[in-house]
């Protein structure tokens, strides 16, 4: 059979010649369709390899009959209506590793420039000053350089820095301490990092937790005189608190790939400073990387059209259509239930089981693990979490995964159960859908509740005496709160309660902090589902 494949943007050359070389394919190269005509001619393609202009909306995809595999070019996925295309059979891939080395050596490129003031040696002396004397650097031989996230790039950026003679000190909550001591490396706390560190550089995704996790507090913790490089995504730092800190001399100087705001306007502060380089996001552009990229997404393309062979999927799924409608309520408990873990255990986790009690007849649940798996990552890693590669993050990662079943349920007729291990304790939570698609958290470690794993979540763990449940609402009162839903548990044997709030609108850090201030408060854990 002769599969046809239409490349929709501009791609590596030697990526097209893979397509081209390939006697079952048939390859055309359309890079200047508008939405309109690549409407029209979609129908008749059974792959579609793009990049990030052309947008794949559920509208074009009601026009692509035999379209299979949609494959991006890329990391990013965002242009892609990949739901739309769940729904209609259609595989969604992206090629994670092509930029790996390439954002690496940019952070490492911009550490150097930084350290050496080159970019501001260039532009004195293009304007005819000798500004030797002003422009002294220092070395990085047997300094310390701070890598926050030892993912893909993280790890590679770390390597460089050993193979130049500097001391790396690294935090990540979900890498094993045995893993980065393996590379080398030293596995600290974030503060630490702070404290011991002349350079740090970033390699977190922007998610709800890191999302300006470099402020005004992290800055003060920071060795006087620390350089700042950030090639991983803009938010992360506080770029106000940023500037504070290079106007006051604590941040010696910083260098930056990636803005909040991109591009950044003329009048951003930072820009301003003689102590900041800027890249426009360069991190990823070269031309090996989009050769990699190119080449990557044409053999993945090919593999899936010819073999079926499914490769970094965003979207797949390995069930049938009515196995996978079956297993539908029993796979969102479970990705509800993997992500409350996430949020609920601390250190690094070694050990997850995933316990099925009750009557689930002789079904293939592995698919319910795997989401239990994603949501547990969700929060966790820099990559993309999907039912293809959890497992081998987890692997990657020293997590072990345990799989258990037994006819007792307790109460219920069914009982999905996720315990999680973690050098800094163990925690289990349960769940159950009532009636046939009502997932609901019914036990969170010696606690029964019964609450929807959805919204803003607060668990209070607190002293079961008169009054506390009274001050809980006072204090969310005072800052405007609505308490849509609270369930309250009681210990077995009396003593303390488990407070499980929902709110309309989240809880800021000095909400939180105000809880964790009333007396009879023990723990206070945020989350969102």
């Amino acid at each position: 059979m002769t599969y046809k494949v239409l490349v929709s943007d501009k791609l590596g050359d030697a990526g097209i010649k893979i397509f081209e070389m390939d006697p079952e394919i048939e390859v055309d190269v359309k890079t200047d369709l508008t939405p309109e005509a690549l409407k029209e001619i979609i129908g008749e393609y059974h792959g579609l390899a793009i990049r990030s202009a052309t947008k794949v909306t559920e509208d074009l995809l009601e026009s692509a009959e035999n379209l299979k595999v949609i494959g991006r070019a890329g990391i990013g996925v965002d242009n892609i209506d990949v739901a739309a295309a769940t729904k209609r059979g259609i595989l969604v891939m992206n090629t994670p590793g092509g930029n790996v080395v390439t954002t690496a050596e940019h952070a490492i490129a911009m550490m150097m420039a930084l350290t050496r003031n080159i970019p501001q040696g260039t532009s004195s002396l293009k304007d005819g000053r000798w500004d030797k004397k002003k422009l002294q650097g220092r070395e990085i031989m047997n300094k310390t350089l701070g890598v926050i996230g030892f993912g893909k790039i993280g790890s590679v950026v770390a390597s460089r820095a050993r193979g130049l003679k500097m001391k790396v000190v690294v935090y990540d909550p979900v890498v094993t301490p045995e893993k980065i001591q393996k590379a080398g490396c030293e596995s600290v706390s974030l503060d630490a990092l702070y404290e011991m560190a002349d350079y740090i550089t970033i390699h977190v995704p922007k998610i709800k937790k890191t999302a300006n996790m470099i402020d005004k507090d992290a800055f003060a913790k920071m060795k006087h005189g620390v350089m700042l490089v950030n090639c991983a995504r803009g938010g992360i730092v506080d770029e106000e608190s940023l500037y504070e800190a290079l106007t006051l001399g604590k941040v010696a100087g910083a260098a930056m790939d990636v803005f909040a705001v991109e591009p950044p306007p003329a009048d951003h502060p930072l820009l301003s400073l003689d102590n900041v380089i800027v890249t426009p996001h360069l991190g990823a552009s070269t031309a090996e990387a989009q050769t990699n990229v190119a080449v990557a997404i044409a053999n993945q393309i090919i593999d899936y059209l010819k073999n079926e062979t499914i490769t970094n999927s965003v979207n797949v799924t390995s069930v049938s259509g009515e196995l996978l409608e079956e297993l539908d309520p029993y796979m969102r408990l479970a990705d509800r239930l993997g992500c409350m873990q996430g949020q609920l255990v601390k250190g690094h986790i070694r050990e997850v089981e995933v316990a099925f009690n009750g009557d689930f007849g002789d079904i293939d649940l592995s698919p319910v693990t795997t989401a239990v798996i994603c949501g547990l990552l969700e929060p966790l890693v820099i990559d993309d979490v999907n039912t293809v590669n959890a497992r081998y993050l987890a692997k990657e990662m020293g997590i072990k995964i345990l799989e258990s079943s037994a006819e007792n349920a307790e109460e219920f007729i069914n009982l999905l159960s996720v315990t999680v291990k973690a050098d800094q304790g163990e925690s289990t939570v349960a769940g159950t859908v009532f009636g046939k698609k009502d997932p609901r958290v019914v036990k969170i470690n010696d606690f029964r509740l019964e609450m929807r794993p959805e919204g803003y979540l607060t668990l209070i763990h607190n002293m079961d005496i008169p009054g506390e449940i009274g001050n809980i609402g006072t204090v969310l009162g005072n800052n405007n709160i609505n308490i849509s839903r609270m369930t309250v548990g009681q210990e077995s044997e009396g003593g303390r309660n488990i407070v499980f709030l929902r709110t309309d609108t989240p809880l800021d850090k000095g909400v939180l902090a105000q809880l964790e201030d009333m007396p009879q408060a023990r723990t206070v854990i945020y989350m969102e589902l």
